[in-house]
């Protein structure tokens, strides 16, 4: 499993910017290996995360070279103040089974997914 974080500043949406912000979500939704998304904004509310899981690194690539994808990215400077993205391979992911989310716990009782097992 790998996730894609984008990690954005808060600037001036607009238009534009909501088609195609509704776009990339639906692609990232309907192409294979796509997990699931989980999208946070700061306390004081300038900074946002919006982490896209994937089952392999090839999907990421796929998803970022996606025709709307390329197109925000040549117009993020309208949007954002900066941004920054950190593709990770989720090695271990475990927590107290309290809430539901995306990654595999690998603490809680039950066989654990191959790519999860500690060595």
């Amino acid at each position: 499993m790998f996730s894609a974080a984008f990690i954005w500043e808060l600037g001036q949406y607009d238009a534009e910017f909501d088609r195609l912000d509704a776009l990339i979500d639906a692609v990232a939704r309907a192409m294979p290996g796509f997990l699931g998304v989980e999208v946070w904004l700061s306390e004081v509310g300038q900074r946002r995360n919006a982490t896209y899981y994937w089952a392999s690194l090839e999907d990421v690539q796929a998803f970022s070279q996606h025709p709307h994808h390329l197109e925000a990215k040549r117009q993020y400077a309208r949007w954002y103040k900066g941004f920054h993205i950190v593709i990770s391979e989720v090695v271990r992911s475990y927590g107290d089974g309290a809430f539901a989310h995306l990654t595999p716990n690998s603490r809680l009782p039950g066989p654990l997914p191959q790519s999860a097992t500690p060595s």
